[in-house]
């Protein structure tokens, strides 16, 4: 904690609870993805993400799958080995910041996406917020 500055800490958990990552301040940004291994990854229509920056806590243990993206950029995605949830993930190479699964924060009232990528495989029923930044495929 910095003098006169406090740092607001959120705790994202797992389904059973047992991996949890606490993450300080307020996000870097949110977005949502619709590219085929997001949907396949969380079993869902998109992935819904928050950055956050460096420091974060994690707790329990974690599973990790490590994807290559169509940039060739690697994302280490951990998993809760117990209830299966994905938690969180890095991406290799970037290690400032950590992106977490909006759904893991359980919180009706998280803010809204500021952007949505691989819009070509959003399934056309769903409706995102107004004047977000779309892109078409994954942005170099």
């Amino acid at each position: 904690m910095m003098q006169g500055i406090v740092m607001v800490g959120k705790t994202a958990s797992c389904c059973c609870g047992q991996l949890r990552i606490e993450v300080q301040g307020e996000t870097l940004g949110a977005g949502v993805c619709h590219c085929l291994a997001c949907q396949q990854r969380t079993g869902s229509v998109f992935a819904a993400l928050a950055a956050y920056a460096m420091p974060y806590k994690v707790t329990g243990n974690a599973t990790e799958y490590v994807r290559t993206g169509d940039h060739g950029a690697r994302f280490r995605f951990r998993f809760c080995p117990v209830c299966g949830s994905n938690v969180f993930h890095t991406a290799e190479g970037e290690e400032g910041f950590v992106m977490v699964a909006v759904g893991t924060f359980a919180d009706p009232d998280f803010p809204p996406p500021q952007d949505s990528v691989y819009e070509c495989r959003r399934h056309a029923w769903v409706q995102l917020p107004e004047g977000i930044e779309r892109y078409d495929k994954d942005p170099p």
